[in-house]
């Protein structure tokens, strides 16, 4: 190895590094602090959800686009549609929209 391989390959190491490291600080952002205001559970440190994604998937817009999605495949494709609805654990999405139905209800009436 030549000192130009050397150097081309340290250089690339350099790039590769701060690339990971560029990474690492958008999908692992530093906890937030627990009096910093935040008013969703996935605002904690430890929280549920703790990806992005989910927190966006769980939230008043997600959810309204899941539905779409999901009513769109249901007309495109129901064979698939009714297939992947036999994956998902019944009792666990029942609960969740019971739970989802009771909270907007008491939101509501507040």
């Amino acid at each position: 190895m030549t000192d130009r391989d050397a150097a081309a390959r340290a250089e690339i190491l350099a790039r590769l590094a701060a690339s990971r490291e560029e990474l690492r600080r958008i999908f692992d952002p530093p906890p937030i602090e627990p009096g910093a205001g935040g008013a969703n559970a996935g605002d904690r440190p430890g929280g549920f959800p703790r990806s992005r994604t989910m927190q966006i998937l769980m939230s008043g817009r997600g959810l309204g686009t899941l539905g779409a999605a999901a009513a769109g495949l249901l007309v495109a494709r129901p064979g698939l549609a009714l297939r992947l609805l036999r994956i998902l654990p019944a009792s666990a999405v029942a609960k969740t929209l019971l739970i989802r139905g009771i909270a907007a209800l008491r939101a509501r009436r507040d």
